[in-house]
């Protein structure tokens, strides 16, 4: 009876933590799907993992704006020579870069906006091989993003409500 109990405890436990898996691999799929969708000329590299939580997307085709973050088990080397040569292809041309230990790439595209932020991401297992992969901010904005430049002009202070 008591080995019963321990297979199923440890069966109970398997399913669980192979769930988490499950529906942390499906989000990236479905995620990979909407950017491919929304960003479909901005290519992405095939290692990245997308970040849930700060990433945003507001748009569809040419009028996307939004920010996404991704983590890749890259250098910040390897992605720059990714972004330089990938970019290109798909029409984006640079038009502003700051290299060093960390990457800033100023893209335009038919008046649109990228900016790709490269950061090293050090981990343990990283520093144990040398190798630190990296942190990616990328935000595109449209020219029609901002319609109204000072959307508080008219604001009426008064009606909002009281700071605690």
């Amino acid at each position: 009876m008591k080995n019963y109990r321990i297979v199923l405890t440890s069966l109970l436990v398997s399913f669980i933590f192979s769930g988490c898996a499950l529906v942390t691999d499906e989000y990236q799929a479905n995620q990979r799907k909407v950017i491919a969708y929304l960003l479909e000329d901005l290519p992405l590299p095939d290692d990245a993992k997308i970040i849930k939580t700060p990433t945003v997307l507001l748009g569809t085709g040419e009028s996307i704006s939004g920010r996404i973050i991704l983590q890749s088990g890259y250098s910040p080397a390897e992605n720059l020579i990714f972004y330089g040569t990938e970019t290109l292809t798909t029409g984006w041309s640079l038009i502003s870069s700051k290299v060093g230990e960390e990457v800033t790439l100023v893209y335009s595209k038919s008046g649109r906006f990228a900016t790709i932020y490269i950061a090293p991401r050090g981990t343990f297992t990283g520093f144990l091989v040398g190798d630190s992969g990296s942190d990616i901010d990328i935000s595109v904005v449209h020219p029609d993003a901002i319609a109204i430049q000072n959307p508080y002009e008219n604001l009426n202070y008064d009606s909002l409500p009281e700071s605690p």
